[in-house]
């Protein structure tokens, strides 16, 4: 069943890779993308479904949530022991290289787990605030959490150790979704805190003038 799970996790994840890259092609001739250094932007933002997920406080968190404010999305887990800390330390970075901005334009953070059997809403509040007390953490049913990052075409898949529990293999990149609930760019690791602030900053502005 997990076989069967992480292949069809990956086939979405290839799908989205795919349609980043049909949407660059089909990019109207008038519409000039942004150089950025590392993120890869769409040309229009990608629309998200309705989600089931509850935030870190337990109140519920769907496709609504990211309408009307910028929103950099991370999946990972607690108990992850080396991707997910260093990624969420490099965004509290970021959130302090952004504060120039005006408020509705600062991005939120949000870290949606790919373990909700383990990962509560009491022990991500405690664990994203840990990094900055803005941060925002998501979990739900397995197959809400599935679902949602299906959405963003991320992979993930539960794995045994040797030594008896288990822990998850999931994709590390991060999202920009923008005002319109839709996803405005993507960028995959490895994450430097200067080089994702200077992306969204230009990401923000393309976004501005396609307005």
């Amino acid at each position: 069943m997990a076989a069967r799970t992480l292949r069809i996790v990956i086939f979405v994840i290839v799908a989205f890779a795919g349609g980043l890259l049909i949407a660059r092609a089909l990019a109207p001739a008038r519409l000039t993308l942004p150089p950025t250094e590392h993120a890869t932007v769409l040309p229009e933002p990608r629309p998200l479904p309705a989600f089931e997920l509850v935030d870190q406080d337990g109140r519920p968190l769907g496709a609504d949530f990211f309408k009307d404010r910028w929103t950099i999305v991370f999946f990972g887990f607690i108990s992850c022991p080396d991707i997910c800390p260093t990624t969420l330390a490099t965004l509290a970075q970021v959130t302090r290289q952004l504060a120039d901005l005006p408020a509705a334009e600062r991005p939120r953070v949000l870290l949606i787990t790919v373990d909700p059997e383990r990962d509560s809403p009491e022990r991500l509040a405690a664990y994203v605030r840990f990094y900055d007390p803005s941060f925002l953490g998501a979990t739900g049913k397995p197959a809400a959490v599935a679902a949602t990052a299906a959405a963003f075409g991320v992979p993930y898949a539960k794995v045994s150790l040797p030594e008896g529990g288990y822990t998850m293999d999931h994709g590390s990149g991060i999202f920009i979704v923008g005002p319109s609930g839709g996803i405005a760019a993507y960028s995959s690791a490895r994450h430097e805190a200067s080089t994702i602030a200077g992306d969204y900053r230009k990401v923000l502005a393309f976004e501005e003038a396609s307005s």
